[in-house]
C-alpha cells in the first residue's frame, strides 16, 4: 500500500489518492500562527547622543562618516588583498612571501615592464602597512605579579618569582566591538521581551533573557545611567596546550565579547569574540605542587589578575561611557559584566567553590547530587559570618581563601553569571565521557568473557559506520574506537550512536541515553519558549529516573551519580530563561577561538618567547579585521580582486571565468534515463502518469486511467539529468538567524567521488495543511530531471517511497520507522514528483534488530540492505525539531 492516514486507520494505493483524501476528508487548514510580540525595556530606552553625551532628537541622521575611496595605508585594492592573503589567509612565511615577491617582479622584467613593481618589496613592508592601520587598534600592556608575603631564603621558588600577565586594554576592545559596521542589523540596543500567544516568553540572544532585563531595570532606576545603552560584557577562560612534546607549553587565554551582538554572529566567528589576556601559569617544583600555600596563590594571583584585566571597565559601570554603535549613532553606554563562558575546572577557579561542589547551588554532591539552595554573593557572605573555616569547606562547599573577581564590581554575581556549557557539560561530558563509557563497561561486565565483549563492541562499531551517507555528516569507519577526541566527533557520534547500540544494552538504558540526546537536542535550539523549557524540565525528570539501570544493572554501584558536569544540566532550564539559548554562550566558541588566537600564531613563532610574537599575530589580525570591515562599510570591496579591477579599466571578466559551482547536468534523451535507471522502474509510464496529475489536478487519480489516455512522451525528446539538488527551509526556532532559513544540499548520484552510488533520502510535503511526520512521506531520490513539455519547464525528482511501520515512534528509541514500500510484484512504489514538494533531506539508519554486521559492508548498501529503518531525527536539530 503506498500510503496510510493514521488519522482513520486507512491504506490508499496512491499518492494522489491520499492527498485528495486529506484535503477532503480530514482538511484542518492550519492558521498562520500570531505574530510575537516584542516589549522593548519600558523604562531602558538607550537615546542617541553626540559624541559628547548630549541627548539629540532621536530621529536625526548618525553623523556621516568617511566613504571616500581610501585605502590607506595601502596603495589600492590588490596590495590590500595580498598583504591580507600572504598574512591572514596563506600564513606564508617570511621567506616564501619574499619569494613570491621576487617572482613577480621577475615576471614585470621578463615581459618589459621593468618599472612595474609588485604590492610589496618584502615582506616587512607587509608588516609595516599593517601596523600603520588606524582601526581597530586595543593596545597590550604587561604587568608583574608576585606573592606578597614574607619570603626568607627557604622559601620556594614559587614565593620568588615573578609572574606576568599579558592584557589589552579591555575599554578599547569594547569602543571596537561596539563601533563595527559589521554588526549592524545584529545588535541589541536594547534588552527586550518577547512573548508569544500559545507558548509564552520565548528567549534568543542574550538581551532576550531575563537577566539583561533586570540589570537594565537597575540601570534605568538610577538618574544617572538613565536613558543609557547596557552593554553586558562576556568573558570567557580556558587553558590550552599547543605542544606537549616540546616541554608542555600552555596558555591561558581570556576571551571578551557583548551580549548586544547576536549569538549567530557570535558562533561565526566574524570577529565579535577577541583574546583580550593572557594569564599567568604558576609552575613550582614537585616538592610544592600540592601545598596548600601554592594552592591559594594560584588562585588568588587567577583573580587579581581579571580584577587588573577588566579595571579600565570599572568607571563605565557607574558613570555612562558614551560609544559608538554599529548604525553610526552614539549612545551612552552603562557596562556590566555579563554571562562566564568556563568548563567545570575554570568554573571551580572562578565561584571560590570545593572541587567536586556545584558553582550554582549549594546541592550536597552525593550519590544523587539533585538541585540545592541558590548559591549568591549574599549567601556566601552570610555563611562566612557564621561559620568557621573548616564548616564552609565540609558543609558548603566554599573556599574561604578565594575571593572572586566579581566582588570587586557592582551588580555581579558569579554563582550566577556561570554560563550554560554544551559542548564541555552535555556532549563530551554527559553523553561521552559518562553514558557511552558507561554502556561499553556495561556490556564489558554483562558479556560474559572478554572476547565476546570484544566483538559486541566491534560489531556496535561496525553499525556505526554503516550509517548512510548525510551531508555535514562524520563519518567513523572505524567505528567510535579512535584515541583523540574531539567536540566535533562527540557531536557526530550522538547522531549515530543510539540505534547502534538497540539490541546489545537494555531497554530502558536505551530510553534514557534517548532521553538525554532529546534534551540535548532541545537545549542546543537557537530559541526556546515556555514550552521547550518545560519539557526539558520534564525530560531531566525522566532521565533522572531512568539513569537508575545503570545501578541495577551494577555499573555505577558504588560511585552513584556525584558527577558535577551531570548535575549542571539540571541547572539549564534556568540559565536558558536567564540568559537566552547557550549555543551563544558555550565554550566551543572559545575553543574555536584557540585555533586562531594561540595555536597557529604559535606555530608561526619562533619558539623562543612565543607570547610576544603570538600578541603582534592577535594586533595585527585584528588591525586587518578592521580595515576589512570599513572598506567594505564604504563598499570598496564589491567583486572579487579581478574583476573590480577590470571594471575599473573599462573591460569586463572574461566570460570563460562564470562560476562552475553549479552540478555538471547531462543532456539526454528519455530513453537514456530509463535504460540507465532500469525496466523496473518503468520511468516513461511515471513521467507520463506525473504529466496528467500536472495537466488534470482535479481529475481521476493518473494511476486509475489507461495509460494511452495520459500525455505521450516520445522516448527520443531531451530531458536534463542533475546529480545534485539545494534545499531551503525553514527552521522555526531559528528566529535569531536569517529568518530561520537553511540551505542543504541532496544528491542523487551513481557514483559519488567516482568511488559508489548515493542517493539521499528526503521528506516529501503530502499534506500541506498537517505538521510533523502528519505533513511528510519518506522518499529516496533516484534521480533529478527537469523535462519540457508544451513549453512548460517541469523540475521533477523520481522517488521510491518508505511507508511508516507503525502511527507511534517506536517505544524504545522514540524514533519513528519506516519499512521500504513495495507492489505486488515486489518492486519499489515510485512516483515522479515535483521538486518543490521535497522539504529537506532526512536520515533513514537501519534497524539492526539481531543482524551482525559483516567486516566487509560498505555503508553506501545500507539502504539497500535492510528491511526497516528509524527515521534518525538526531541527524541535527532541525530533523529533530521538523520530525517531532
Amino acid at each position: 500500500m503506498a500510503r496510510y492516514c493514521r488519522l482513520c486507520k486507512t491504506s490508499f494505493s496512491s499518492l494522489k489518492k491520499f492527498q485528495r483524501h486529506r484535503r477532503t476528508d480530514h482538511a484542518h487548514p492550519m492558521p498562520a500562527p500570531p505574530a510575537p510580540h516584542v516589549n522593548p525595556h519600558p523604562h531602558l530606552t538607550a537615546l542617541k547622543c553626540d559624541q559628547d553625551g548630549n541627548f539629540i532628537d532621536q530621529d536625526a541622521p548618525p553623523p556621516p562618516r568617511p566613504d571616500d575611496i581610501d585605502w590607506a595605508p595601502f596603495h589600492d585594492r590588490p596590495t590590500f588583498e595580498f598583504a591580507q592573503f600572504a598574512f591572514e589567509d596563506a600564513r606564508l612565511s617570511k621567506g616564501k612571501v619574499d619569494q613570491l615577491l621576487r617572482i613577480l617582479a621577475a615576471k614585470f622584467v621578463v615581459d618589459g615592464l621593468p618599472d612595474y613593481q609588485p604590492p610589496f618589496n618584502d615582506y616587512q613592508e607587509i608588516l609595516s602597512a599593517i601596523d600603520d592601520i588606524e582601526y581597530g587598534e586595543a593596545a597590550w600592556r604587561t604587568f608583574a605579579v608576585r606573592y606578597q608575603g614574607p619570603v626568607t631564603p627557604a622559601s620556594p621558588a614559587w614565593q620568588r618569582e615573578t609572574f606576568y600577565v599579558h592584557a589589552r586594554d579591555t575599554l578599547r576592545a569594547a569602543e571596537n566591538l561596539t563601533a563595527s559596521p559589521d554588526f549592524d542589523g545584529q545588535f541589541d540596543y536594547v534588552p527586550f521581551e518577547e512573548t508569544t500567544p500559545a507558548n509564552g516568553r520565548r528567549v534568543s540572544n542574550l538581551m532576550s533573557g531575563m537577566w539583561a532585563f533586570k540589570q537594565a531595570t537597575m540601570i534605568a532606576e538610577d538618574p544617572v545611567t538613565h536613558g543609557s545603552m547596557v552593554v553586558p560584557i562576556i568573558l570567557g577562560a580556558d587553558k590550552t596546550t599547543v605542544s606537549v612534546a616540546t616541554g608542555n607549553q600552555e596558555f591561558h587565554p581570556v576571551y571578551m565579547s557583548i551580549g548586544n551582538i547576536h549569538n549567530t554572529v557570535r558562533r561565526a566567528h566574524r570577529d565579535s569574540v577577541i583574546p583580550v589576556a593572557f594569564l599567568a601559569i604558576p609552575k613550582t617544583a614537585h616538592e610544592w605542587e600540592n601545598d596548600e600555600g601554592f594552592r591559594v596563590f594560584k588562585k588568588q594571583l587567577y583573580h587579581a589578575s581579571l580584577v587588573r584585566i577588566l579595571e579600565p571597565l570599572r568607571p563605565g559601570m557607574t558613570t555612562p561611557h558614551v560609544l559608538r554603535c554599529p548604525d553610526g549613532h552614539y549612545r551612552r553606554a552603562v557596562f556590566e559584566l555579563g554571562p562566564f563562558i568556563a568548563d567545570y575546572p575554570e568554573q571551580v577557579y572562578l565561584a571560590g567553590v570545593v572541587q567536586g561542589w556545584c558553582p550554582k547551588c549549594f546541592a550536597l554532591p552525593d550519590r544523587v547530587f539533585g538541585l540545592g539552595d541558590t548559591r549568591s554573593r549574599d549567601a556566601t557572605a552570610a555563611a562566612s559570618e557564621t561559620y568557621t573555616i573548616e564548616e564552609l569547606w565540609d558543609a558548603f562547599g566554599i573556599n574561604s581563601d578565594v575571593t572572586p573577581f566579581t566582588d570587586y564590581f557592582p551588580r555581579v554575581d558569579i554563582h550566577e553569571l556561570l554560563s550554560p556549557d554544551l559542548l564541555h557539560q552535555v556532549i563530551k561530558g554527559v553523553f561521552k565521557d559518562h553514558l557511552v563509557t558507561w554502556v561499553i563497561d556495561y556490556i564489558k561486565a554483562t558479556a560474559g568473557s572478554e572476547r565476546e565483549a570484544n566483538r559486541i563492541i566491534d560489531d556496535i562499531d561496525r553499525r556505526i559506520a554503516a550509517v548512510p551517507a548525510f551531508s555535514g555528516l562524520r563519518r567513523f569507519p572505524e567505528g567510535r574506537n579512535f584515541k583523540q577526541w574531539t567536540g566535533n566527533d562527540s557531536k557526530a557520534l550522538m547522531k549515530v550512536f543510539l540505534p547502534a547500540i538497540v539490541g546489545y544494552v537494555p531497554d530502558q538504558m536505551v530510553q534514557c541515553i534517548a532521553n538525554f540526546l532529546d534534551f540535548c537536542y532541545l537545549a542546543r535550539r537557537p530559541s526556546h519558549d515556555s514550552q521547550t523549557i518545560e519539557v526539558m524540565r520534564e525530560l531531566l525528570e525522566r532521565f533522572v529516573a531512568l539513569r537508575t539501570v545503570f545501578e541495577v544493572e551494577h555499573v555505577r554501584l558504588e560511585d552513584g551519580f556525584s558527577l558535577p558536569r551531570q548535575h549542571s544540566i539540571l541547572h539549564y532550564p534556568r540559565g536558558i530563561q536567564l540568559f537566552g539559548s547557550p549555543n551563544g554562550l558555550c565554550s566551543s566558541i572559545t575553543e574555536s577561538k584557540h585555533i586562531t588566537a594561540v595555536k597557529q600564531p604559535w606555530r608561526e613563532s619562533n619558539r623562543r618567547n612565543p607570547i610576544g610574537q603570538i600578541i603582534r599575530k592577535i594586533t595585527r589580525e585584528s588591525k586587518l579585521a578592521a580595515a576589512r570591515s570599513e572598506f567594505g562599510r564604504r563598499n570598496m570591496l564589491y567583486g572579487d580582486v579581478l574583476t573590480h579591477a577590470r571594471l575599473l579599466a573599462g573591460m569586463f571578466a572574461d566570460s570563460d571565468e562564470s562560476s562552475d559551482d553549479a552540478d555538471e547536468l547531462a543532456e539526454d534523451s528519455v530513453g537514456q534515463v530509463a535504460d540507465m535507471l532500469g525496466p523496473d522502474v518503468r520511468f516513461v509510464e511515471r513521467l507520463r502518469r506525473y504529466l496528467q496529475m500536472e495537466l488534470d489536478p482535479d481529475g481521476p487519480d493518473p494511476d486509475d486511467i489507461d495509460l494511452d489516455q495520459c500525455p505521450y512522451v516520445w522516448t527520443g525528446s531531451r530531458v536534463a539529468v542533475y546529480h545534485s539538488a539545494s534545499a531551503t527551509f525553514y527552521a522555526p526556532s531559528e528566529v535569531c538567524s536569517t529568518r530561520g532559513m537553511h540551505r542543504e544540499m541532496i544528491r542523487a548520484t551513481p557514483l559519488w567521488w567516482g568511488e559508489y552510488p548515493r542517493y539521499d533520502t528526503v521528506l516529501v510535503k503530502t499534506d500541506p495543511d498537517a505538521i510533523g511526520l502528519d505533513a511528510l512521506t519518506v522518499g529516496r531520490v533516484r534521480c533529478f530531471f527537469s523535462y519540457k513539455h508544451e513549453d512548460v519547464t517541469h523540475k521533477c525528482a523520481l522517488v521510491e517511497w518508505f511507508a511508516l511501520d507503525a502511527d507511534e515512534p517506536d517505544p524504545v528509541t522514540g524514533m519513528w520507522t519506516v519499512h521500504p514500500e513495495v507492489d505486488q510484484d515486489d518492486t519499489r512504489v515510485m512516483d515522479v514528483i515535483p521538486i518543490d514538494s521535497i522539504v529537506r533531506a532526512c536520515h533513514l539508519v537501519p534497524v539492526y534488530a539481531a543482524t551482525q554486521i559483516p567486516d566487509f559492508f560498505h555503508f553506501s548498501d545500507a539502504l539497500d540492505a535492510f528491511n526497516r529503518y528509524y527515521i534518525n531525527w538526531y541527524i541535527d536539530y532541525h530533523s529533530h525539531e521538523t520530525i517531532g
